[in-house]
């Protein structure tokens, strides 16, 4: 079962007085609402995200020389902006805000199931990206940072590509999990709570998406990375969407009913 049918299940067992209040989120497939709003909807996600990572990064640097607060301070204000975007957002697009996730859910439809198409997965990707690229842009203006200035944070040691390993098939393992398992209705905090967990116990503070990677490359601030160290992080961060889809079949294997 992929992650669209689960939550088309998961509807089908819900009264229709609850139905509407049950969101969907990363990994699961929207009504079809107009591309074109699908696709802002993960613009402007996407944007608003890497804005909330870059800006609280550059405002923790400036209120404090403690590393271990700054990536406190960075990791609390992505847990609640990520939670709160998904809750928004996922009911026009799926809130995938991430190039990973998209194909992953392109791959899962692949297989049998409903998700979204080849031509959604070039709309998304794309306004994925330049969503990523504008919300760097727009975090540097308003902390008065170079609009655009390469980052010369290097984070291309294998440690730190193991660690974008991790995070995405943990990442991963969730989403579809969670719609195997007809639990989509906590992607929100789910996922977000994730992420913030990854911040502190993988050792590349858990990008996990390569749209995000890229958008960072465009600021010299707490939370950039080295243009030459995103195509390894995005490359890992594949792996680890493989890696993650894998454990989601072997964990989640349908069951046989008892003969």
């Amino acid at each position: 079962m992929t992650a669209a049918e689960a939550a088309t299940n998961a509807e089908a067992a819900t009264p229709a007085a609850d139905a509407a209040s049950v969101a969907p989120a990363p990994g699961a497939t929207p009504p079809r609402n107009p591309l074109v709003s699908r696709a802002a909807a993960e613009l402007v996600g996407t944007a608003l995200l890497v804005a909330i990572v870059v800006g609280s990064g550059i405002q923790a640097a400036d209120l404090t020389d403690d590393v271990g607060l700054q990536l406190l301070a960075n990791s609390t204000a992505t847990v609640f902006g990520l939670g709160i975007l998904i809750l928004l957002l996922g009911p026009v697009s799926g809130a995938h805000f991430n190039p990973v996730v998209t194909l992953a859910e392109w791959w899962t439809a692949r297989r049998g199931g409903a998700g979204v198409t080849p031509r959604e997965v070039a709309v998304y990707v794309p306004a994925q990206i330049t969503g990523a690229i504008a919300g760097a842009i727009l975090a540097d203006a308003m902390f008065g940072e170079p609009l655009v200035k390469w980052s010369t944070h290097d984070r291309s040691a294998g440690h730190l590509l193991l660690g974008e390993v991790v995070a995405t098939t943990g990442l991963i393992l969730l989403i579809f999990g969670l719609a195997r398992a007809g639990r989509l209705q906590y992607a929100p905090v789910a996922v977000a709570s994730y992420i913030g967990a990854a911040y502190w116990f993988t050792s590349s503070t858990s990008f996990a998406n390569p749209a995000v990677t890229i958008g960072r490359a465009f600021t010299d601030t707490f939370a950039g990375i080295a243009p030459g160290s995103v195509a390894g992080f995005v490359a890992m961060q594949v792996v680890g969407a493989v890696v993650g889809l894998a454990l989601v079949a072997l964990i989640f294997m349908p069951g046989r009913s008892a003969e």
